[in-house]
């Protein structure tokens, strides 16, 4: 038999992995007898994308039980054009548990990028700017505007007080003057390469990171 050529592809198909958990084992007469568990997800199985300590978990318990441990940083986007970004930025504020995210603008926007993660993270609609900073001066909450613009402070050398409200405008043409104008700071992202700005949604994951990476 011949040997397989030098850097050969390996050619065996990879194993299909099972989404999430199936049916409680033991049948109806082992489950667990614990409100937060679903009839229909223990009967059944849960393919949800929530880690392990959550599954078989109703969606209200789960956003209960997030609820009691949500970290102080709040999320808001500037929404002019439907972005995309937003999707995926309430996705990181799941990941990273927000208190809240913050929808100024349209109240329109694309769920597909936040992967069902907007029905575990709650989201807020302001009208315009003023209605948010009215809210964030009633929250006392500090306003930390995340852009590339003259004044603006490294991220590394910023302050990010524990609670605040993370400010993120639309990827091209960033927040609005009004928008700055509302914060008490504002942070940039220290960059390597050739290109000026980030995609919206990464901005968000690296800022809410380091936030947490100081804070919890």
């Amino acid at each position: 038999m011949n040997a397989p050529a030098p850097n050969a592809p390996d050619e065996t198909p990879e194993p299909t992995l099972p989404v999430g958990v199936g049916p409680w084992p033991g049948g109806a007469e082992a489950w667990p007898d614990d409100p937060r568990y679903d009839p229909e997800l223990l009967a059944h199985g849960d393919a949800r994308n929530v880690v392990d300590e959550y599954r078989y978990w109703t969606m209200d318990a789960i956003v209960a039980d997030l609820d009691t441990r949500r970290h102080g940083f709040h999320v808001a986007i500037e929404n002019w054009q439907h972005d995309m970004n937003i999707g995926s930025i309430v996705r990181s504020a799941n990941a990273f548990l927000a208190a809240e995210v913050h929808i100024i603008g349209r109240r329109r926007w694309n769920r597909r990028g936040a992967m069902v993660t907007d029905r575990y993270q709650h989201v807020r609609h302001h009208e315009d700017v003023a209605s948010f900073k009215a809210w964030a001066d009633a929250a006392s909450l500090p306003i930390i505007a995340i852009d590339n613009v003259s004044g603006s402070v490294p991220l590394q050398d910023a302050e990010l007080p524990e609670a605040c409200v993370l400010l993120f405008g639309q990827e091209g043409p960033g927040l609005s003057a009004e928008a700055v104008a509302a914060a008490s700071g504002v942070v940039e992202i220290t960059q390597y390469g050739s290109t000026r700005s980030i995609n919206a949604s990464a901005a968000g994951a690296v800022v809410m990171y380091e936030w947490c990476r100081r804070w919890a």
